[in-house]
């Protein structure tokens, strides 16, 4: 006999959806501050000035990593909507069959 699936737990997915939003935006931010480190730098030398760190921070690695949280946020939403709606009808077919 096959286990029985979990009931669909509607408090589980803003935790998971919150989590996930928050490491995709530390890992966007980090990525985006890496390039927008060695983009100034490499800027910098070319123009032969000192490189302004301020710029990669607050206009370039800030905006990027707002934009992918939303984006990420949005799509985590979608996605746990979705798993917890397939899991709340499979349960009842489950228990029904």
């Amino acid at each position: 006999m096959p286990p029985k699936p979990r009931p669909a737990r509607w408090y589980a997915f803003p935790v998971r959806v919150l989590l996930v939003t928050f490491i995709g935006t530390l890992i966007s931010f980090a990525v985006s501050l890496l390039l927008g480190i060695l983009g100034t730098v490499v800027m910098s030398s070319l123009r032969h000035v000192n490189p302004n760190m301020t710029v990669a921070y607050r206009h370039i690695a800030l905006p990027v990593a707002l934009v992918a949280g939303s984006v990420i946020f949005v799509l985590s939403l979608t996605m746990e909507v979705r798993h917890y709606r397939q899991s709340k009808t499979l349960a009842a077919i489950a228990r029904v069959s």
